[in-house]
């Protein structure tokens, strides 16, 4: 008898080859390729004579704007774009246990009290399960139907069976098909699951949310054609040990990415905070040394959070750095400008650096903040607890211009700021700055002065 063939693909961007090698020609990762049974040829697929569709013109293509749909909840739909979109297949990945289907269960509970028919298909929890989740967030309409199953044959024969307007697939690395031999989970699998899906979505005009699970680098699992099948790709990230949840757009054919809604998980499941910068900075000491103030940019929401340094002489031969929530490498640039433009002797010196509340930040307009934090800590000197810092350090020790100016000042008066140190080169760009006084540096030195 003929053996099966055989192919090997790559986990991480679904690579195909006849051969197993260690490391993938197309993203030049190592040691990802898995041998697969090949998926059987799809004869009888050709498009038929009658069937074919014609190319039109650009001109000729209606542009209305399609209707979004309210999620009910006001930190999602601003993620989104300002709503769901009719037809479109959103990607949600997130750590186990971090709240995606709970999340996702919201959502359908509030969906279900303005829409007809959704439908929540669940590959990894019974109906039992989902019952005993739900009771915790509140009273669903009967308009939301439940399905257990894992055969995207059957899941399509019910969802063309049923006027649906949403569908919920929790999680897509369970689904199967029949013809394909290999396990769930596999890429084959997980890449075929999402064109059933997609074309689902598209022709039926079907809003598909999908789980994805993610590896321990924090990508979803998979091959990566599936975050450039779908519409949307939304990561839920947060602390285990912290209540907070930040869900951050990466992927939006519909709306603007880098945005974030900040959330809360309490015992009904998760809630909304719609002050992130209020949450952030609670608990925040007064009159301590090394603590600054910054305000940062996530899309398009200013959000306040305090960087904290401890500057101390270090008991070894090589000092210490520690760096928790920003690039340890830009900490070490900062701290050697310090030394060579201010003539700081930080290198007999530990430093550790702390970005208050577990929040990861990569803007450069921190630098500014993490470089007075530094300051105040060796000289133990405190900076006034109603100011706030934000700007970009150059290695000549200039401090450059950031983006959004306006709207970082405006969110610091709103929660009571009076003085904020930011770029000289920013200041034409704030056009009400009442209530706050606005003191302009260009260099580290200038801003060391202004404190």
């Amino acid at each position: 008898m003929k053996k099966n063939a055989t192919l090997f693909f790559c986990q991480n961007c679904g690579y195909e080859s006849a051969k197993w090698m260690g490391q993938c020609p197309a993203c030049r990762e190592w040691n990802t390729f898995a041998e697969e049974p090949k998926a059987p040829s799809s004869k009888g697929r050709a498009a038929r004579a009658g069937e074919l569709r014609e190319p039109i013109a650009l001109s000729e293509i209606r542009s209305d704007d399609q209707e979004r749909l309210p999620t009910g909840m006001a930190e999602l739909d601003q993620v989104l774009g300002g709503g769901i979109v009719p037809g479109s297949l959103v990607l949600v990945g997130g750590d186990p246990g971090i709240g995606k289907s709970t999340l996702l269960l919201q959502v359908c509970r509030a969906l279900s009290e303005r829409l007809d028919q959704i439908l929540y298909i669940s590959g990894e929890e019974s109906l039992q399960q989902i019952r005993l989740r739900a009771a915790r967030i509140g009273e669903f309409s009967s308009s939301l139907k439940l399905l257990c199953e894992t055969n995207l044959a059957d899941i399509e024969t019910i969802v063309l069976k049923m006027r649906l307007q949403v569908i919920v697939v929790d999680s897509i690395q369970t689904m199967y098909q029949e013809s394909i031999s290999s396990a769930p989970g596999s890429v084959s699998q997980i890449r075929e699951a999402t064109g059933v899906l997609l074309r689902l979505a598209k022709q039926q005009n079907i809003a598909v949310f999908i789980v994805g699970h993610v590896t321990k680098d924090g990508t979803v699992a998979g091959p990566r054609v599936l975050e450039h099948m779908v519409d949307t790709v939304l990561y839920f990230e947060g602390d285990r040990h912290a209540s907070y949840r930040i869900l951050r757009g990466v992927k939006n054919r519909f709306g603007s990415t880098n945005e974030i809604g900040v959330f809360e998980m309490t015992d009904r499941g998760l809630e909304e905070v719609p002050n992130p910068s209020e949450y952030m900075l609670s608990g925040r000491p007064e009159g301590a040394s090394g603590s600054v103030v910054v305000c940062m940019m996530e899309g398009t929401r200013p959000m306040l959070l305090e960087v904290q340094a401890l500057v101390c002489r270090t008991n070894f031969g090589l000092p210490r750095r520690t760096a928790a929530g920003m690039d340890y490498n830009r900490l070490n640039l900062l701290m050697a400008v310090l030394e060579k433009r201010l003539g700081l002797p930080l290198s007999g010196y530990d430093a550790y650096v702390n970005i208050a509340g577990g929040v990861r930040l990569s803007e450069p307009a921190m630098d500014l903040g993490l470089v007075l934090a530094i300051i105040s800590s060796y000289r133990d000197t405190p900076i006034s607890d109603r100011t706030i810092v934000f700007g970009e350090v150059g290695l000549s020790g200039e401090v450059r211009a950031v983006s959004m100016a306006q709207q970082r000042v405006q969110e610091a008066k709103k929660l009571g700021f009076t003085r904020a140190i930011l770029p000289e080169s920013c200041l034409s760009q704030i056009r009400n700055g009442s209530g706050i006084e606005l003191v302009g540096v260009s260099t580290v030195k200038d801003a060391m002065k202004a404190l």
